[in-house]
């Protein structure tokens, strides 16, 4: 664990995910005031606390199939003497689209 923390690769990616979360954040923040501004007043407050609230829980579940998705390195199958797992083959395909 202490190994971890003393990690530069470790805190470069904690910084990372962090400033994505805050620029995903705001942009969560201003698309809701976007639509919420088209609804009648006595609704705008309940819309908002739901929508940012659907938005923290969707990126919630974002991050954990993300770790999920990283743990599956067992090989399914070999080509050209290179082992391929689930975790290769869902980058890979992420990165084509």
């Amino acid at each position: 664990m202490m190994e971890l923390l003393l990690d530069p690769a470790a805190w470069a990616a904690l910084v990372t995910l962090t400033a994505l979360e805050i620029v995903l954040g705001i942009d969560n923040i201003i698309f809701l005031s976007i639509l919420v501004a088209k609804l009648p007043a006595h609704q705008r407050h309940s819309a908002r606390l739901l929508g940012l609230g659907f938005a923290m829980v969707t990126r919630i579940l974002l991050l954990l199939s993300l770790a999920w998705v990283m743990r599956l390195s067992n090989p399914l199958f070999e080509l050209f003497g290179q082992e391929i797992s689930g975790r290769d083959l869902i980058l890979f395909f992420g990165g084509l689209s």
